[in-house]
């Protein structure tokens, strides 16, 4: 089990790593000058794009706690019901997994992974606590779905693209509806098939 401490000093070593790559390279190839004009043109870069995006996730993260405020939450809950019992099956039955995971759920639809993130986490342990014994299946099943998430209105993609200066931000929509459906199908096809396997 890694520690905080561990992996932020395997992170540091990581970046001093390529910095030096970086520099070594930029010497070899005789540009280090444009090498070095690159590391705070990339810093003010990343800051800028930082900024940007972070008002749009603010914005879609408001209204995910204005929908657990007002309960349009367990009005969601309640239309995700058949869908989320068909995934995780008898785990679905607990109130609070079953709100959890439509939060998490509604997150990812609206593209918003960092906002998905503590729902998940909530669900995953609520599911670890079901019955008194881990459903392991189902919270295996729910990385999956996190991973290759369905996502009706990929906002963050958006926001990165209007922050590079697209004209038209959503028109990736069809691509992401088609792509994150063909993604989800088959984790899930290939999470039940192994399943079934691991059983046999």
């Amino acid at each position: 089990k890694w520690s905080k401490k561990a992996v932020k000093s395997m992170m540091a070593k990581v970046f001093s790593l390529l910095f030096v790559l970086a520099l070594c390279f930029g010497a070899a190839g005789g540009k280090l000058e444009q090498v070095s004009a690159a590391l705070p043109q990339g810093a003010a870069g990343g800051v800028e794009l930082a900024l940007s995006i972070g008002g749009t996730m603010c914005v879609w993260s408001g209204i995910l706690e204005v929908m657990d405020q007002s309960g349009l939450t367990e009005k969601v809950s309640r239309l995700l019901s058949p869908v989320i019992r068909g995934i995780f099956g008898k785990a679905a039955q607990d109130k609070q997994a079953r709100q959890a995971l439509s939060q998490n759920m509604a997150a990812n639809l609206l593209g918003l992974g960092s906002a998905a993130t503590p729902a998940g986490l909530r669900a995953a342990r609520r599911l670890a606590q079901t019955g008194g014994r881990p459903d392991h299946s189902a919270v295996l099943r729910l990385m999956v779905l996190n991973s290759a998430s369905l996502q009706l209105i990929p906002a963050n993609v958006a926001a990165v693209r209007a922050a590079a200066g697209s004209a038209q931000p959503f028109a990736i929509l069809p691509a992401v509806w088609l792509a994150s459906l063909g993604s989800v199908c088959a984790a899930l096809a290939v999470s039940a098939l192994l399943e079934r396997v691991w059983r046999l």
